[in-house]
């Protein structure tokens, strides 16, 4: 018999995550996370902290929709949760201008696919009724490209991710939701990387029925933890007449774990899954400190720290094509043209988590989640600065601090 090898223990250091996503955990989430006790799921602890994190989320979405609770996983579970309705033959048009939008198009393409059609390209499926409507890396999707896209192809379905973090573009969520009440098409929304970021209330647009988020980016949480989602009465409605192909995802029934029960509240939830009593405390937690700082409180500091560094790593010489306010897609210097998976390794080797975009063309990308403060912003422009300095881009740190300073010091006087 072969000896069995037992490894060492894993030993993960910190690191800065300076990416688009996972963002960096509140301590408190950790803390609550960590001093949870051991629960089952239907536990009377755990499962009120359910009720009351339903409660709050609905006050961070801005919603009056009963259908709005936590998927059990990442952002990619509730995007799943959220596409369940699309069936086979269903007529949808997709949005994509970026990484995500475009794997947002794969799912519904899989969704949409009839039995053969799946069968004719298992991964990669063509359905005849889904259109995906394609715009160039680099530019948002407008309320026009919406409009003239729904017009032609009147489909039930129409989806767009809002602020799409492959390229750093906000795509038009005013103009998408006017578009898809004109046309009558039930809309649905990727808000993985807006939601907790920027101050929207989901129910000021009337076109969007579905809605699903992440927990480790805007609501600062611990992924695998738990996916927003929501869901209008329009969408369950249509849901109950229809079903779909899915039981762990299923919206109706997840949401029956967190009392939510014949499209009303409950005073507590019935079994649809086994849920983690730590998940649950550390979710509550994050939604606590949302509710705390306020959504609007969070989205203007944002907008503050990202100007901040857009401003510095322009003057050290990079292009910003993004208008994100938690995330920096940039072009290096001309003298670092071609460089740019060097540079981003470097920087990950030295615990500085920085990307680089996953399609064409290839750009750097930095990120501000849960990282807003003076301090995090200056160690992140030290860091990248360096990093360009040691392959050789000559830029003047001192220049560029000082100016960094003055900024922070100006916002400081102003208050």
């Amino acid at each position: 018999m072969a000896e069995v090898i037992v490894f060492p223990q894993l030993e993960i250091p910190d690191t800065i995550a300076a990416g688009p996503g996972p963002g960096n955990t509140d301590p408190r989430v950790l803390q609550r996370f960590a001093s949870a006790g051991m629960a089952d799921h239907m536990q009377a602890d755990v499962l009120r902290g359910m009720v009351e994190s339903k409660l709050m989320l609905r006050e961070i979405m801005g919603t009056a929709n009963v259908h709005t609770f936590g998927v059990a996983g990442t952002g990619w579970s509730g995007l799943d949760c959220l596409f369940s309705a699309v069936l086979p033959g269903d007529k949808v048009v997709v949005f994509v201008n970026g990484t995500f939008s475009g794997i947002d198009g794969l799912t519904l393409r899989m969704k949409a696919a009839t039995a053969e059609e799946l069968a004719a390209s298992p991964l990669d499926p063509k359905p005849a009724s889904v259109t995906v409507v394609s715009v160039p890396h680099g530019q948002s999707v407008t309320g026009e490209i919406v409009q003239a896209a729904l017009a032609k192809h009147q489909p039930k379905w129409a989806a767009m991710t809002h602020w799409e973090t492959g390229s750093g573009r906000i795509n038009d969520l005013r103009g998408f939701s006017d578009a898809c009440q004109a046309y009558d098409v039930m809309g649905l929304i990727d808000a993985v990387s807006s939601l907790g970021v920027e101050d929207f209330r989901i129910d000021d647009y009337p076109g969007v029925d579905g809605w699903a988020s992440c927990p480790q980016k805007g609501i600062c949480c611990l992924p695998l933890t738990y996916a927003p989602v929501s869901f209008t009465d329009r969408y369950i409605q249509n849901l109950r007449r229809t079903g779909c192909r899915t039981f762990v995802h299923h919206p109706i029934l997840e949401a029956r774990h967190w009392g939510i029960i014949d499209d009303k509240d409950a005073e507590k939830g019935v079994y649809h899954r086994t849920h983690s009593a730590y998940a649950v405390a550390a979710f509550h937690e994050a939604l606590r400190i949302t509710l705390q700082q306020t959504v609007a409180g969070r989205a203007k500091s944002y907008a503050f720290h990202e100007a901040a560094l857009r401003d510095a790593v322009t003057a050290a010489g990079c292009k910003v094509t993004s208008n994100m306010t938690s995330l920096v897609v940039l072009n290096l210097p001309d003298s670092l043209k071609g460089r740019e998976m060097e540079l981003v390794q470097a920087c990950r080797a030295k615990g500085f988590g920085i990307w680089p975009t996953l399609s064409e063309p290839v750009q750097v990308r930095i990120g501000i989640l849960n990282l807003l403060n003076q301090r995090a912003i200056t160690d992140i422009v030290t860091r990248f600065v360096g990093a360009m300095n040691e392959m050789g881009a000559g830029i003047d740190m001192k220049q560029i601090g000082e100016r960094l300073e003055e900024q922070y010091q100006a916002a400081v006087a102003a208050e």
